[in-house]
Formats: structure tokens, sequence, C-alpha cells
């Protein structure tokens, strides 16, 4: 693939359910912040488990996160939703890893576990940093 019909193919970009959350908690627009930071198209990938997570904290939770987690779930209807088969037994840390892997697709998460994890497969990872901007560890092809 030449890089001119690789800029063009929009490069999918895995959520972590704490992402969703930013708008919310930090006032930051995520998607000015991944236009800057990446310079090129990009499509936002909410995998299954992830959103099966914001369902449950938008449900069994307190009523604060409650509300936090349904608008989180209303932004998350801007990304693209993919189903993955999952094993009962691994947790959605486990599952992003893995799909991650697959895909050799970028997560975006603040989660440090998560996030040293993925480096330690070379899966590059965005991060807010400062609670003002993004940021990028590794290198994205």
């Amino acid at each position: 693939m030449t890089p001119t019909a690789q800029q063009k193919q929009p490069l999918r970009v895995i959520v972590d359910s704490n992402v969703l959350f930013m708008p919310l908690q930090f006032k930051i627009d995520i998607h000015s912040e991944l236009k800057r930071l990446l310079n090129r198209n990009f499509e936002l990938v909410l995998i299954s488990p992830v959103k099966r997570e914001l369902e449950r904290l938008a449900t069994k939770s307190s009523p604060k996160m409650q509300k936090n987690a349904a608008l989180a779930l209303k932004f998350s209807e801007q990304c693209s939703y993919v189903e993955v088969a999952e094993a009962s037994q691994k947790t959605t840390d486990d599952i992003i890893l893995k799909v991650a892997g697959e895909w050799k697709a970028p997560v975006f998460t603040n989660d440090k576990l998560l996030r040293k994890r993925l480096r330690d497969i070379n899966v590059p990872v965005i991060y807010m940093r400062e609670k003002s901007r993004l940021e990028i560890d590794g290198l994205i092809s």
C-alpha cells in the first residue's frame, strides 16, 4: 500500500471506556485533539465489551456514575461499533489487548496498567496528558 493510500484509509483507534468520560470530566474535545495529534483520518472504534462495561455502569452504580455513564454511552454513538468474540473469563482489558494486537491498531486509554500492557506488546497508546491534551506513546504506521 502506498503512503497516500494508507493516509486515505482511516486509522482505527480502539477506545477504552474511560476515554468516553473525558469530555465530561475535562471539557476536552477529543475529535479536535485527535485530528491535531494524528494528522490523518481516523475512526474511533468501540468494541462490544467496552460498550457492555458502560451499560453496566449506567444501570448498576452510584446515581452520579449512572448519569455520567449514560452521557458516555451517548458520546459512544459517534464511534463505530464492533462486536468481538470474548471468552467469559477474560477482562475487558484482556480483550482490548487481544484486538489491538490483531488489528495493529492504537488504543486510546488513560488506564495506566492497560497502557503499560499495551506498550509491552508494542501497541501505540493515545492518552491524556496534564488534563488538557492528548499524546501518543509509540509509533503509528
